[in-house]
């Protein structure tokens, strides 16, 4: 690390999109989606083959990215409902809190679903706080959970975005609410069927999970999220004041429902899966431009990532499964969202920094987790004892400076796994080996399970009959971490 890099406190853009494969990209080997934005950042860039979330489902991985902890280590960090409070301590340093207290702008725009309010939940039709702005963002523009869940309105800073007082919004998850129709009731009344859940209120023609009353004049169009998401984006980017900004932008696409805007129908040769993906391309191709208009892309970090593996049915008939068209959204890898093979946790990571990073690839083991620490290391920020506790700083690996980043991380989807440079122990799981509803090979197993990814990056050689003492060893290691962790 250079003096003068630490002194020019470059910006940071962090580009997160949803359930986006190791696969889905033209620079990871895909020929079927056309990237170029992305690809053209990864050909200037460093493109890392062994970047993984901590989770292989969006809540906790999300949650881990922003705090730089394990998500496992908190009660109630799971997949949340749409109405659920904040999930993040307000007194701890957070990824945002950390370089806003260093004098950067900070922004969250896109998805969140990682809570608002208090204990007792949100209040849409009133403050909504604490959320975004009170774990370390300046300014936020969000969607409160995913898509696919009420209440389908934008959030910026403490209220719903263009909200009628005279028509209130009330959310429940355990019961119908007010007389809108249900896509269970009035499956006529869809645009877009479900293939399983998400058959409650509709809106816009597409049912969600969760039920919402009122609200109509704040409710999203699905065609023009990634437009609108962008505009607030770009919009930020371009309120320069001196200051360096940081901005995490947390996309919608490629999760369901998947409704690109008209103009991107039938780009790709995957459907509608493939479209919305050319769509999150162009999305990243707008903030690339707006960084150069303001003259600043030498100078900013711009990271491309994902939340999780990816997933082809997840809810919707939108044909997806049957337009893969030899499409592999996981790539070589087994399993997708939702799984504890490498599928679900291991995802694109492409870092751009013209001003000090040398383009190329990297295989160093990193993590969503580790940018706290890593981002305290680059601008000399301190980080206090027991906040961020789990977050490594990989920084020589994220400037291509070291081919070494950590060297153990915990995955994390329905049991846990210990990957130990490229030795990967599973634990044993009652649990199904198949999610029965998307067909995602879950990594289940009543006996234990060990891969040499260096091999077998696949998955498909289970070496703990043959080498049990590895198995047992590797096992007994994430035994102790689990339990270790869970008491500090």
């Amino acid at each position: 690390m250079t003096g003068s890099a630490r002194i020019q406190r470059p910006n940071v853009v962090l580009i997160v999109a949803d359930d986006l494969g190791f696969g889905d990209l033209g620079c990871y080997g895909s020929e079927r989606i056309p990237t170029p934005n992305v690809d053209r950042l990864a050909r200037e860039g460093l493109l890392f083959r062994n970047a993984h979330a901590t989770s292989a489902v969006c809540t906790p991985s999300r949650y881990s990215m922003l705090t730089g902890e394990y998500p496992w280590r908190k009660e109630g960090t799971g997949i949340l409902p749409g109405n659920a409070a904040l999930i993040i301590d307000t007194d701890r340093t957070t990824l945002p809190s950390m370089l806003r207290d260093t004098a950067y702008r900070t922004a969250v725009v896109g998805k969140w679903h990682l809570g608002l309010g208090g204990p007792e939940g949100p209040d849409w039709n009133g403050e909504l706080k604490p959320g975004p702005l009170e774990v370390g963002y300046e300014t936020c523009f969000i969607m409160p959970a995913t898509c696919d869940r009420a209440p389908c309105v934008y959030v910026q800073d403490h209220h719903v975005a263009n909200l009628d007082p005279a028509d209130p919004i009330a959310v429940r998850y355990d019961a119908p609410i007010g007389d809108e129709p249900t896509g269970r009731e009035r499956p006529d009344l869809l645009r877009l069927q479900a293939s399983h859940g998400h058959d409650q209120t509709i809106i816009n023609g597409i049912g969600r999970i969760g039920y919402m009353t009122g609200g109509r004049s704040a409710r999203w169009i699905d065609e023009d999220m990634a437009d609108t998401f962008t505009k607030h984006a770009v919009e930020f980017i371009e309120r320069a004041d001196g200051r360096p900004f940081f901005l995490t932008f947390t996309t919608h696409d490629p999760h369901v429902p998947r409704v690109p805007h008209p103009r991107f129908r039938g780009r790709s040769s995957c459907g509608v899966r493939g479209d919305v993906i050319v769509q999150f391309d162009d999305c990243v191709g707008r903030i690339m431009a707006a960084l150069e208009q303001q003259g600043v892309a030498d100078d900013t970090i711009i990271i491309v990532t994902s939340d999780n593996g990816p997933v082809v049915d997840d809810g919707y008939a939108d044909n997806a499964v049957a337009d893969l068209n030899c499409h592999r959204p996981a790539g070589p890898l087994r399993g997708g969202k939702y799984s504890i093979f490498e599928g679900g946790t291991r995802i694109p990571f492409v870092l751009r920094w013209p001003a000090a990073v040398t383009p190329g690839t990297s295989d160093a083991l990193i993590c969503l987790m580790d940018l706290t620490a890593s981002m305290a290391a680059l601008i000399g920020a301190t980080v206090p004892d027991g906040d961020a506790r789990d977050s490594l700083d990989v920084l020589p690996a994220l400037l291509g400076r070291s081919p070494i980043g950590r060297d153990r991380l915990v995955e994390q989807a329905g049991c846990l796994a210990l990957l130990n440079g490229a030795m990967k122990a599973i634990e044993p799981s009652a649990g199904a080996p198949y999610h029965a509803a998307t067909d995602t090979e879950l990594g289940n197993a009543p006996e234990p399970q060990l891969y040499d990814l260096a091999a077998d990056l696949g998955e498909r050689n289970n070496l703990a009959p043959t080498r049990p003492a590895e198995a047992t060893a590797l096992l007994r290691e994430l035994a102790e971490v689990r339990k270790r962790l869970a008491q500090g």
